[in-house]
């Protein structure tokens, strides 16, 4: 496993701006990379990463709510109910926040690490999740969404 540097609007390289391909075999360095992804997640302190983010342009991301990583490769948003506006950020858009309207509830397809197609759920910050991070892999940046930026000092004031 390695740590992957995480690509951000700031820099020249414009692949957070690119289409990802699909994954079409799930091989040992498809395996490999999945793991390099977990590992910088959880350094970053993150909530969800795409391989774009990590400059790979293949269709698979990683979301921990704190419940344990959901791995999809080639994940599609399938059905979506409600909105609600909510807070988000960015590991690639780093110290800026903003609200984005996002669905409430959604199900999402794709393939596991070990090649079985599942369906997911998800809700709240798992449907949020879902959406930025498959946002991604169509080279949509949340800030392309947001309705209002959030000063950083509100934040901070709201945590303690």
């Amino acid at each position: 496993m390695a740590l992957r540097n995480v690509l951000t609007v700031d820099t020249e390289n414009d692949s957070l701006r690119k289409r990802s391909r699909e994954v079409d075999k799930i091989d040992e360095k498809i395996l490999s990379l999945i793991e390099d992804m977990k590992e910088t997640l959880y350094e970053k302190n993150g909530v969800g990463l795409a391989a774009p983010q990590i400059g790979i342009l293949k269709r698979i991301i990683i979301i921990d709510i704190g419940e344990g990583p959901i791995v999809l490769i080639n994940p599609v948003v399938v059905y979506q109910k409600g909105e609600v506006v909510d807070v988000e950020g960015c590991l690639s858009v780093p110290g800026v926040w903003g609200t984005v309207k996002r669905p409430q509830e959604v199900i999402v397809r794709g393939m596991t690490p070990e090649g079985e197609t599942v369906e997911m759920s998800g809700e709240g910050l798992l449907a949020k999740a879902f959406c930025h991070e498959i946002d991604h892999l169509n080279g949509i940046i949340y800030t392309d969404k947001v309705i209002d930026y959030i000063d950083q000092s509100q934040i901070q004031q709201e945590a303690n």
